[in-house]
């Protein structure tokens, strides 16, 4: 099953050409063995074109963004790999960008660019033998990536409801640099939970935490960070079969993890978070990554740095309407999962048996002789979106800045609405 990945705004390319950067390093350090021919093939297959006449892979990809800049710098970088290219004419961008105004990128370039980037999510989508869904790619605290992204989210489900639609969100720092981020951030998040079938969410101070840890030092650039979700999201996402056979394609994600559409937000983790220069110097063994992983999941932690081990199961911070890990390298048949079966971890209205699986794969992602990743629906992200939500509305209390939305035909209602939206959400999860 193919995916069509769609890269909004300047995170969403610069995330989009590392990710597929990631696949292709991934796919060709493998050895000549016949798994890894076949693990190959279908990464390949999933992600990219082959033309015969061509020797490098045609990424699945729309790169979408209002300034010009940001799309002819991935395309570069993407022709100087010589593994890769994005598809000619499949990219769109303006001559000015949404000033990191949501409203802007919502009601203005929206509108502008809507059906142009549907016509290019058609012509990518006809490339495919069998098509699996969308991802789409994008920050939610500036103005293309939020207010644009959100948009062409909206169209594409409205233009194809029956295909899948995973959005891969990155959050902004608690402390950033745009002022109105939490309001882009608030009506981001509450138009796409009703759209999108899951969000999956990258809170960019845990990010941070990881690139650092990774490069044991506190000085790390947004390419350091966009490295760290790449890389998540390539073990998410790569081939990999459950116990029955079952490859892990976006619907049976979808399926597993949300179960009820009043949840949808998820969360990634990976182990081991170590640099690749380290990698050749360490030994893991599945018993360790399983209970770190686990004790990450019971304390909300998204990083495997300073771990509480006094959180036991049953005083667990962390509740999960259900769960998905992915295994990679040696011996993953050995793995004990028995810990994430444990029915602490899961509402009572969840069925046994339904709230936790996990898929295996023996080829290894990138150097990592043997890795977890975990998507899980749970309680992690509400801290954040709660104080994100009392900011925001602290300062529409005062309306600041609401000129600089209605300005572009938004309605302050919209803000309210937005709010009690996230505010149920809050209260759902805080409920499990």
């Amino acid at each position: 099953m193919s995916i069509v990945t769609l890269q909004l705004g300047q995170c969403g390319n610069q995330v989009g050409q590392l990710f597929f950067d990631t696949l292709t390093a991934d796919v060709h350090s493998g050895a000549k063995r016949k798994a890894a021919q076949n693990y190959r093939k279908q990464s390949l297959e999933r992600f990219f074109l082959q033309c015969d006449e061509q020797e490098w892979q045609e990424a699945r990809a729309v790169s979408v963004d209002t300034e010009r800049k940001v799309v002819d710098s991935v395309l570069s970088r993407a022709r100087m790999t010589g593994t890769w290219r994005y598809p000619r004419k499949q990219q769109l961008s303006g001559r000015r960008g949404a000033g990191n105004n949501w409203a802007d990128g919502y009601y203005n370039h929206g509108t502008k660019y809507k059906q142009e980037v549907l016509d290019l999510a058609q012509r990518e989508l006809e490339k495919c033998d069998h098509f699996g869904g969308f991802c789409s790619l994008m920050s939610i605290g500036g103005g293309t990536g939020s207010g644009l992204g959100t948009r062409v989210t909206q169209a594409l489900k409205d233009h194809y409801p029956k295909s899948f639609l995973l959005n891969f969100l990155v959050w902004p720092h608690r402390a950033g640099e745009v002022i109105v981020q939490n309001y882009n951030a608030v009506l981001s998040l509450a138009h796409l939970s009703e759209t999108s079938d899951a969000l999956v969410i990258y809170q960019n101070d845990s990010i941070r935490k990881i690139a650092q840890n990774k490069a044991q030092t506190s000085k790390v650039s947004f390419q350091d960070m966009n490295q760290v979700v790449s890389e998540e999201m390539a073990a998410a996402l790569q081939p990999a079969l459950s116990e029955s056979g079952d490859s892990n394609i976006l619907s049976d994600y979808l399926q597993h993890l949300v179960s009820h559409p009043d949840y949808k937000l998820l969360t990634s983790r990976f182990i081991p978070q170590m640099s690749q220069e380290s990698l050749p110097f360490s030994t893991f063994t599945w018993a360790s990554l399983t209970k770190r992983a686990h004790q990450m999941l019971i304390t909300r932690s998204v990083t495997e740095d300073g771990l509480n081990w006094s959180i036991k199961p049953a005083t667990a911070l962390n509740k999960a309407v259900a769960s998905v890990a992915i295994l990679r390298g040696k011996e993953t048949t050995t793995a004990d999962m028995e810990l994430y079966s444990a029915p602490q971890l899961y509402p009572s209205w969840m069925p046994a048996g339904d709230s936790f699986t996990s898929y295996t794969q023996t080829c290894p992602l990138l150097g990592y002789e043997k890795s977890l990743s975990m998507l899980s629906n749970c309680q992690t992200p509400i801290d954040a979106m709660d104080t994100m939500v009392s900011k925001a509305w602290g300062m529409f209390a005062m309306r600041a800045y609401t000129h600089w939305y209605t300005r572009y035909g938004m309605e302050e209602e919209e803000f309210i609405d937005c709010f009690a939206k996230l505010e149920q959400t809050i209260k759902n999860y805080k409920m499990l």
